[in-house]
């Protein structure tokens, strides 16, 4: 009896071993399975995004081979038309050494213009006072000279008249305009956007002219500035540097500029010796 339940008891003892070690490995198998599973969506996303690279690949060279080919299609068609034109490469190269000529011929006048105009600046705010450089904006842009006096330096108060404050400082600049031969002057009038009231003068149009005039022809009759070399013109309240809602923007925007340039028909000469196409 008790040998019978000794037996029994091992039985289920080995029962018990067997089904842990069987869970074990289930559990084992199961961890293997999602690791695997894991493995397989990773593999897929990136083999899916290898596919798109690769068609987005195959779209660029189809691209660049209609690039390539409408490239030899219109090399063909020069190559066809200088041959029909009997271009030889040896003119075309001498076109090419020619309008490289013209190029440097314009690089050095420009160079020259620039050198000239800081030249004339220098010697313009050296001549004026501290006192005159506080009302007088003197400025080189774009290869030309921009000389900005405020009105209330040069003109009465609501006129075009030209005050008696104003002749040393236009006698400065008539001297450096007179040394400068070869320079063209414009005088531009410039106004705010204030109606102007006075019985003789219509609207500010008339008003930036007028001004413009009158520095004409104090530089022509008191300093003998050459009026062949001299433009009067007014842009009235049209060419504001800052906005008009502000008495400073008002003042600023109030002025008369004497712009100083090179000869327009020296330019007309320049294009003029322009290589031909």
């Amino acid at each position: 009896m008790k040998k019978s339940i000794l037996m029994i008891t091992m039985a289920a003892a080995a029962m018990l071993i067997s089904s842990c070690a069987s869970k074990k490995d289930l559990v084992a198998c199961q961890e293997e399975n999602k690791a695997l599973q894991a493995n397989y969506t990773e593999t897929k996303e990136q083999l899916a995004a290898a596919k798109t690279r690769v068609a987005s690949l195959e779209q660029q060279l189809a691209q660049q081979e209609k690039a390539t080919n409408a490239l030899q299609v219109s090399l063909d068609k020069s190559l066809s038309n200088a041959s029909q034109n009997n271009v030889s490469i040896e003119k075309l190269v001498d076109q090419i050494n020619e309008s490289n000529q013209y190029i440097r011929h314009l690089v050095e006048v420009k160079s020259k213009s620039d050198s000239l105009n800081m030249v004339l600046t220098n010697n313009l705010t050296r001549s004026l006072s501290k006192e005159e450089l506080k009302e007088v904006d003197v400025q080189v842009l774009k290869g030309v000279v921009y000389i900005s006096l405020a009105d209330n330096m040069l003109y009465k108060s609501g006129s075009y008249e030209i005050n008696d404050r104003a002749s040393e400082t236009l006698s400065k600049i008539a001297k450096i305009i007179k040394d400068y031969k070869d320079y063209d002057v414009l005088i531009e009038g410039n106004t705010d956007d204030v109606p102007i009231k006075r019985e003789n003068i219509r609207n500010n149009w008339d008003l930036s002219c007028l001004r413009a005039s009158s520095v004409v022809q104090a530089l022509q009759n008191q300093y003998g500035v050459d009026p062949k070399r001299l433009t009067a013109g007014g842009r009235g309240e049209y060419n504001p540097l800052q906005p008009n809602t502000t008495e400073v923007g008002k003042q600023r925007n109030r002025r008369t500029q004497i712009i100083i340039t090179p000869k327009l028909d020296e330019f007309m000469d320049l294009i003029g010796q322009a290589p031909e196409e």
